[in-house]
């Protein structure tokens, strides 16, 4: 294997690396509390070492906020290879600031900031553009490298697929390029609103803009988890004038129907998606949105090829959004796919001249100071409708069970740690109170 990629390397050649994920510890031999894994469903708080300033542009971050998303229940189940026991997890944080390097003239020490989930190098011609989650210079994955021709940008606390840099469910971050991957947080805008700018609110808004979706379009989307939401409401904002929902999770399709207002599809009640999609909308879909949240297989024929490792992915989701458009209608992928699926519908992507959209990781930088903006200052999309809990920091390893199993109804968490400020209970709304799992219900 190392031999291929050497080779394929050479063929292809690769860009330098402008970052090391390894950091400085801080002087003293300062311990934090952070969620590490182990191994597959083991996840454990450890005593970790407090971060310091390694190259000139990190900034150092106390976190304030940080959260579980559907796509570290890949990590945690042991579905990425590159995983290492002791490597620290999150990707989705904010925070204050705590030390700044020499080259960082943009920040202050004290100030409020959210992380985008990728690291950029705020220079390669990716990163000129704001498309961050491209950035060619932060991600030194040969394995990544080598499946997919070229590499995307470092992400926080995702393996060493994509850089093996320590994550933010942590009470300490190391920022790399800290001057363009930290926003500034208004004092007017609360920690649980800004936090899901790091990725879930660009994450959503993207799969939404880049797919295409516009004024009068009937948009189906697939997965009702945070990202799924979100994007119903991002796709109501720009337009669309029906949008289905397609889960098999109670509380999900009652949620979207009761506070959002779209139709849903409960795939276990119609087990053919497609068929109750062109009941419900005769000419097809204009657009269909993959915000998947249930990437196991649905047939035995893929559960066994998934069992044997002879595809990393499955392509039901693919396939069912190829049949429910209309023709030269556009699908989106927005899904945390890693590898290869047996089976997609090529012919009738083909024969129907289906837009099939491959989003990638959402570039924050080129979303986050509009959304922030334009939808959460203005009030247009709040941003705390998809809170269901907020729990302690040193619950993190018991909300990871808790979440892959669903108990309580666990949704999206915002998980506070020591350095936080009390939680914004003005918004109406009303924030769940912080509570541990230990007290949940199943």
């Amino acid at each position: 294997m190392q031999a291929t990629t050497n080779k394929l390397q050479e063929k292809m050649g690769t860009m330098p690396t402008d970052v090391n994920p390894e950091y400085k510890h801080a002087e003293g031999g300062e311990k934090m509390r952070a969620l590490a894994w182990f191994g597959p469903n083991d996840v454990r708080m450890v005593d970790a070492p407090v971060p310091d300033i390694t190259e000139p542009n990190d900034v150092i971050l106390q976190v304030t906020g940080t959260t579980i998303c559907g796509s570290d229940l890949h990590l945690y189940h042991g579905e990425i290879a590159t995983l290492q026991q002791g490597d620290i997890l999150g990707h989705e944080f904010m925070g204050k600031v705590y030390k700044i390097g020499p080259n960082v003239k943009n920040l202050s020490v004290g100030q409020r900031v959210v992380a985008s989930f990728q690291i950029a190098c705020g220079r390669c011609e990716y990163c000129q553009q704001k498309l961050s989650s491209f950035c060619d210079r932060t991600n030194n994955s040969s394995l990544q490298n080598y499946m997919y021709g070229q590499r995307d940008a470092g992400f926080f606390g995702y393996s060493h697929f994509t850089g093996g840099f320590p994550g933010g469910q942590a009470e300490y971050v190391r920022v790399p390029f800290g001057n363009v991957n930290l926003l500034p947080v208004p004092d007017d805008v609360s920690d649980e609103r800004a936090l899901y700018l790091s990725d879930v609110l660009p994450t959503s808004y993207h799969a939404v803009v880049d797919t295409g979706v516009k004024k009068g379009d009937v948009v189906g989307i697939w997965g009702l988890g945070p990202i799924g939401q979100c994007a119903a409401r991002w796709a109501l904002l720009k337009g669309a004038s029906r949008v289905i929902g397609i889960d098999a999770v109670p509380s999900r399709l009652a949620f979207a129907q009761k506070k959002t207002g779209i139709e849903v599809i409960n795939f276990k009640e119609f087990s053919d998606v497609p068929k109750r999609i062109y009941e419900l909308v005769p000419r097809g879909l204009d657009v269909a949105l993959d915000c998947g949240t249930f990437h196991e297989p649905k047939t035995l024929l893929h559960k066994a090829q998934k069992t044997f490792m002879l595809e990393t992915d499955v392509p039901e989701t693919i396939n069912e959004m190829i049949v429910s458009v209309r023709k030269m209608g556009s699908c989106g992928i927005i899904a945390a796919y890693s590898g290869f699926a047996n089976g997609v519908n090529v012919g009738a992507l083909m024969e129907k001249g289906v837009r099939l959209i491959g989003n990638g990781q959402a570039p924050v930088h080129k979303y986050w100071e509009e959304i922030l903006n334009d939808y959460v200052k203005t009030k247009k999309f709040d941003p705390a409708f998809m809170i269901s809990h907020r729990v302690p920091f040193e619950d993190m390893a018991k909300l990871y069970s808790a979440f892959d199993k669903r108990l309580d109804g666990v949704e999206k968490v915002f998980v506070p740690t020591k350095f936080s400020g009390s939680a914004d209970m003005s918004d109406g709304i009303g924030l769940p109170a912080l509570r541990s799992v230990d007290e949940w219900t199943v």
